[in-house]
């Protein structure tokens, strides 16, 4: 039997607080990850068979944010699922805003084991319609709620958004954004976009409102984007299962979104290259396409194992915002993950001279940058400690630290080699 998998995928899709008090309450439940993490979720049966949608959770929050959507969809005939990741609420793990940024990405990495887990619970409870599933995130639960679909059950698992983003373009499930102009987090508007015009599904749908903010900001301010979730669940996996009525509106798409999508394709980094030349003919500050997203994307080639690729576009990031240290910064950590150790230090240098004027970088690490070389210019033998990367202890050594002390024990405890380091 073919599972249908309704998806629904918002940066900015939230739950909003219900008054309803007829509304069917959830159940605490038990779950187990893959590797023994003990998880906590809530479910919410209607008490007949219906299909089923798996919540996930923003990375600021927890499951519980989704307590009013998923009663009012229990009380519309849809089984609900919602679930903390491990280090958020309930389940097992440090806090995860008290992990290191290394410690969060290695988490990160084992968030699908927990998807997975919570996805099979769903499916396996009685009355529950396997093969009409939907899946919902806000937040760092979009790229959750891509993957999900993508493993379950013909995709095989993947981890990166660049396999994400291929998954929408081949693939024709209705899928829902939404987001707020006032977002805190500018780049997550047109990373929206994007997604949003590289799904072919005619059905497809965008809300975008003028402000709400992020998170679970946005129905203090725009409640009525609860009866639009709502009733998408309730089309595309009861009245008309797998399908959503033809989209009647025509949605504006930025030009940069045009430049993204050649990113993923091969060559891409290349012809944008030749777009930026001519472009700076006419305007020399022209960038084509926002600094913070591409160096997200560089980061997922790496992750990929696809360092050279990461050069490329690191380079084309560089070539676009000059003057940026952190692009210089990522750009020395894809050159050493391609051994070209001494472009790696070149690139670290000229981070280095940049950090003078530099107002990006966050205060507390120029600070230390500059302690320390203010110290080993004095003949004060500095011992720079924490260091997670082969960059940061570049970045230390260029500084003038006289020791520098990788963090090898905390790498291995978070699955990492720290030797290799």
């Amino acid at each position: 039997m073919t599972r249908r998998l309704s998806t629904i995928l918002a940066l900015l899709l939230l739950a909003p607080f219900s008054n309803a008090q007829s509304n069917p309450p959830g159940r605490v439940v038990d779950l187990t990850s893959a590797d023994g993490t003990k998880l906590k979720g809530t479910f919410f049966s209607p008490a007949k068979p219906g299909p089923g949608v798996l919540l996930l959770h923003q990375c600021n929050k927890d499951r519980k944010i989704w307590d009013g959507l998923a009663q009012q969809l229990a009380a519309s005939g849809v089984n609900v699922l919602t679930f903390d990741l491990r280090n958020f609420g309930e389940s097992e793990g440090e806090p995860s805003d008290k992990l290191t940024p290394q410690e969060a990405q290695a988490a990160a990495q084992k968030w699908p084991a927990d998807v997975d887990a919570a996805f099979e619970y769903l499916v396996s409870q009685p009355g529950v319609k396997r093969d009409t599933i939907g899946v919902g995130g806000a937040s760092c639960g979009l790229n959750n709620s891509v993957q999900a679909a993508r493993r379950h059950p013909e995709v095989l698992a993947g981890s990166t958004n660049f396999d994400g983003r291929n998954f929408l373009r081949d693939s024709n499930l209705p899928v829902l954004y939404g987001f707020a102009d006032d977002d805190e987090y500018p780049s997550s508007l047109l990373t929206t976009e994007w997604l949003y015009a590289l799904t072919p599904n005619p059905g497809k749908k965008l809300v975008r409102y003028r402000d709400g903010g992020h998170g679970a900001e946005i129905f203090k301010v725009h409640p009525e984007f609860e009866d639009i979730i709502k009733d998408w669940f309730v089309t595309t996996l009861i009245k008309t299962p797998g399908r959503a009525p033809l989209s009647k509106k025509n949605v504006a798409i930025p030009k940069e979104v045009e430049v993204l999508n050649l990113l993923d394709q091969p060559g891409g980094t290349a012809k944008i290259s030749e777009m930026l030349t001519v472009a700076r003919k006419k305007d020399p500050k022209a960038t084509l396409f926002p600094e913070e997203v591409v160096n997200v994307i560089g980061y997922e080639h790496m992750q990929a194992g696809d360092n050279k690729g990461a050069v490329a576009i690191l380079k084309l990031n560089a070539e676009a915002y000059p003057n940026s240290t952190n692009v210089f910064d990522s750009l020395s950590d894809a050159y050493l993950a391609d051994g070209q150790k001494d472009l790696a230090l070149a690139s670290v240098k000229r981070a280095l001279e940049m950090l003078k004027t530099d107002t990006t970088t966050p205060q507390r690490l120029r600070d230390g940058i500059k302690a320390t070389k203010a110290l080993s210019d004095d003949n004060i033998r500095v011992n720079v400690t924490l260091c997670f990367s082969a960059a940061q202890a570049l970045i230390a050594a260029k500084a003038g630290a006289y020791i520098i002390s990788p963090f090898v024990g905390r790498l291995d405890d978070i699955g990492q080699t720290g030797m290799d380091l």
